[in-house]
């Protein structure tokens, strides 16, 4: 599997000298496997990028895309209305959420219509269904995707992508319980190859934000020492955070659990 960031902001996108390095858009990740078979995660800005790439390259038969929405806050949702294959004859849509069919065409359908957006949702010339994501896990092509409850206002949901011996787990959007740990996705992210956790705060402002539904790179390091991952990879970055200051994160961070990244826009990781 290769996976590749298009957005890693929180909340807003941003843009400015000092926001370079990590990029400004907000969540979007593509996991492709070996044979080829593309997963979404999330539809923030970053998805204008990944179209314009999925498009350079399209050819005249039909393409299936499968979109895994994690919840629908606006920063996961709001680069939907600008990804080219979505008004595409040839482009076949497959959304996934924690929500019923009909919710997720309705909260999509709500964002991209009326006085919102001057194309309608249900009018762009892509074919879509809707999926809810049960229990069980399932299959896209060779990839087995699952997916575990995260705390977060509204709700949201982690998923784990997996392809022969190689894992990645998606886990924005969440904070640490009142007491202890998180064991429902200490146990889903178990042994993981990659893992991509919410570093929104760092620890002293989390002391003011507990509630807000994000959590810290050290929890993320707990969670990953307890669960024996290989890599962690911060994400969700908060959009007052400059470089600088996610350079310190991961500094802090890599003396808890050594393998700790942040993850950057373009960046591309092997998934053995």
């Amino acid at each position: 599997m290769e996976l590749e960031f298009w957005g890693v902001r929180g909340t807003v996108p941003v843009s400015s000298r000092d926001k370079l390095k990590y990029g400004g858009h907000t969540p979007c990740a593509a996991v492709t496997g070996e044979a080829g078979e593309m997963v979404i995660i999330d539809a923030g800005t970053g998805l204008k990028g990944l179209g314009e790439k999925i498009m350079a390259s399209a050819g005249a038969g039909e393409t299936h895309y499968h979109v895994f929405l994690t919840h629908f806050h606006l920063d996961h949702i709001t680069g939907l209305p600008f990804f080219a294959p979505l008004y595409s004859a040839r482009a076949v849509f497959t959304f996934y959420s924690p929500l019923s069919p009909q919710e997720t065409e309705k909260s999509l359908g709500t964002f991209m219509g009326g006085r919102l957006f001057p194309v309608d949702f249900r009018e762009t010339a892509s074919r879509k269904t809707f999926v809810k994501i049960e229990d069980k896990s399932r299959l896209v092509g060779k990839l087995r995707i699952s997916s575990c409850p995260l705390l977060h206002p509204q709700g949201s949901v982690a998923y784990r992508i997996e392809e022969g011996t190689g894992s990645v787990v998606f886990a924005t959007d969440t904070e640490p319980p009142e007491q202890g740990m998180d064991e429902r996705l200490a146990s889903f992210i178990k042994g993981a190859s990659c893992f991509v956790y919410d570093a929104f705060f760092t620890p002293k402002e989390y002391l003011r934000r507990q509630g807000w539904g994000h959590s810290t790179w050290l929890e993320g390091t707990k969670l990953a020492r307890r669960s024996g991952v290989r890599r962690l990879i911060l994400s969700h970055l908060n959009p007052d955070h400059n470089d600088r200051q996610i350079d310190g994160m991961v500094r802090q961070a890599s003396k808890e659990f050594l393998r700790t990244f942040a993850a950057r826009e373009r960046m591309r990781l092997k998934i053995a």
